[in-house]
């Protein structure tokens, strides 16, 4: 005679992706599932990629794909073999959501529209909805299961899935003795001591920048406060924890002969010779920190003045004094990893109680790698659920 199975009730804390991954997952198990949440449900995933909702990045290699997380690399290994890209697209395929590649090898649904992502996941989940803010989570002593208040009620569970992201919400964990890696800025623009409002909106493409011994290419952005872009998202990733003020080195062309180039175009203006190089702007900052004319005719150009500009076309200092406020897309940090079985995601000092998203301390470049994470991780936690 087959055992009867006996469905758990499931209390998820955060509405966010991989809060309502689990939810999704765990009550088509057939579990008691709710989803506890102060905000919109599922409002974070609205401005991803642009608001076109780039939901994940296609890398089959889970370890190449596991590369692009500068915290948590290698505690994704066993999450991603399980629940990878593949497995994502043919998720949002069953509910509707219908995606396409681009060039660039980020995946969006063929409504280009995060809101429509957002409808459909939501109507596939059947479970209790509740509007509550979640104040206190307690074990209960002695007995399997905790005690979950909100500003409203009280809530008896035998397991918790915690899925409040990575900006705040720690309070109920640190309550229950659960070590967090104090949560930084990651994916965000900088600020800088040089003032480029001159700049602001000026964008270079494949622009290496240098800092210390490392070296890196990509696009960049000036704005008013800094700059920015996709090349400076992942250096902020990289050095999320780094103390500043940090110095970088742009270099916006190779090495070039100068002097050849002044002597073929002597009578035209340098700002106008510069403008070959690099935007009319910039050329004319860069003339403007070097003391030198705009207007001056080329052969005008002594060769300190030639080599004050050859150095800010391949060692532009840059020093970043900030992060841009409230600005980020993700954090650095969370819960600590040392605190979490990795195949199960499941506290190591609380059977059933279990983490999964950005409420870790996981985070990655631009792309669709954040996105992947809390698909993959809300998908382990309701499988170790399911499966206990």
């Amino acid at each position: 005679m087959a055992q009867e199975l006996i469905y758990k009730s499931i209390g998820i804390v955060g509405a966010g992706p991989a809060g309502c991954m689990c939810a999704k997952l765990l009550s088509d198990a057939g579990f008691d599932v709710t989803l506890f949440d102060m905000g919109k449900f599922l409002r974070t995933l609205l401005p991803t990629g642009g608001g076109k909702c780039n939901i994940t990045h296609d890398e089959p290699d889970f370890r190449e794909f596991a590369k692009n997380y500068p915290r948590g690399e290698k505690f994704l290994y066993s999450v991603f073999s399980k629940f990878g890209v593949s497995d994502t697209i043919d998720f949002f395929n069953s509910i509707g959501v219908k995606t396409y590649t681009r060039e660039d090898k980020r995946v969006f649904p063929i409504s280009n529209s995060s809101s429509d992502v957002r409808e459909k996941l939501l109507k596939s989940i059947k479970c209790h909805f509740t509007n509550e803010e979640v104040v206190n989570i307690q074990k209960i002593s002695g007995e399997n299961g905790f005690k979950l208040k909100t500003d409203k009620n009280e809530y008896y569970f035998d397991d918790i899935v915690i899925s409040i992201g990575g900006h705040a919400g720690y309070k109920l964990l640190e309550n229950l003795g659960i070590n967090i890696i104090t949560p930084v800025p990651s994916l965000v623009g900088f600020v800088t001591k040089e003032n480029f409002s001159s700049l602001s909106g000026v964008s270079l493409k494949d622009v290496k920048i240098k800092i210390k011994k490392k070296e890196y290419c990509g696009d960049i952005l000036f704005t008013h406060k800094g700059i920015s872009g996709p090349l400076i998202y992942v250096i902020s990733s990289v050095y999320a924890k780094e103390k500043l003020p940090l110095e970088m080195l742009l270099r916006f062309t190779e090495d070039i002969d100068l002097q050849k180039f002044l002597e073929q175009n002597s009578h035209k203006e340098v700002k106008n010779l510069l403008s070959q190089f690099v935007p009319k702007s910039l050329g004319e900052y860069i003339l403007k920190i070097s003391a030198i004319n705009p207007d001056t005719p080329c052969h005008q150009i002594n060769s300190k003045q030639r080599n004050k500009i050859c150095e800010s076309l391949t060692n532009f200092k840059v020093t970043v004094i900030n992060k841009v406020k409230d600005s980020e897309i993700v954090t650095c940090g969370g819960v600590d990893l040392k605190e979490v079985n990795s195949k199960t995601l499941e506290s190591k000092k609380y059977d059933g109680l279990y983490f999964c998203g950005e409420v870790l301390d996981i985070d990655g470049f631009c792309g669709g790698y954040n996105l992947q994470n809390c698909w993959s991780t809300g998908y382990i936690c309701a499988q170790s659920i399911i499966n206990k």
